[in-house]
């Protein structure tokens, strides 16, 4: 079985005399990174990145300035993402324990046990600030293997926005994110493979549309 999930990046500028600034968040546990998200089924790209920009930034009036272009990979053999919104079970068979849902888009591992048409998947929230090493929480059970995907397609989007502070706190995903400015030539140490994302400020091929 396989299955692709649909991902946005939104590269958000603005200019401030004459320096160009890149919108960075300060995850309170995940280090500094990049707006981005998942499609959801009804959307189209263009639409998913104006949704998820506004809501991990809480900024409004953000424009398309360019669609930079999209990478499709295969994801590692033990990895998987979760497909559409699913329970897990405590067992494959849907009238065991079904208290845990992941969304859309969840990365999560595969422990290597099948069974039918099961998988058995492996979920973890990690505190990556400031020790890489700690786990918040796990969550190990069985989804239907239809509702994992092997394959990812990520769009990059060049967005414009502006904003009268130069730094912020928004509420989104159940955290408090710090967002601020960066200057393009003096940024600071962003995440990977987040960090690669970048290359698309300079070797994206601004398209009219994905």
């Amino acid at each position: 079985m396989s299955g692709t999930i649909g991902k946005v990046t939104a590269l958000i500028t603005r200019l401030k005399g004459e320096q160009r600034q890149l919108l960075l968040i300060q995850h309170p546990y995940a280090g500094i990174q990049i707006p981005a998200g998942t499609i959801e089924p009804d959307e189209t790209p263009e639409q998913a990145v104006l949704r998820e920009a506004s809501e991990e930034t809480g900024l409004s009036g953000l424009t398309v300035a360019a669609y930079l272009g999209n990478e499709q990979v295969s994801l590692p053999p033990d990895q998987r993402a979760i497909l559409r919104t699913t329970t897990i079970y405590a067992r494959p068979d849907e009238t065991s324990f079904d208290w845990a849902h992941l969304p859309r888009g969840t990365g999560v591992t595969l422990t290597g046990r099948r069974q039918g048409a099961w998988r058995q998947i492996c979920f973890q929230e990690p505190d990556r600030v400031p020790d890489p090493q700690y786990v918040s929480m796990e969550i190990i059970g069985w989804v239907p293997e239809e509702m994992l995907a092997n394959r990812r397609t990520r769009h990059f989007y060049l967005l414009s926005g502006d904003s009268t502070s130069d730094e912020w706190d928004t509420r989104a995903d159940s955290h408090t994110f710090h967002l601020f400015w960066a200057p393009l030539g003096d940024l600071p140490a962003i995440i990977p493979p987040q960090d690669r994302w970048l290359d698309w400020l300079s070797t994206g091929r601004p398209l009219l549309s994905p």
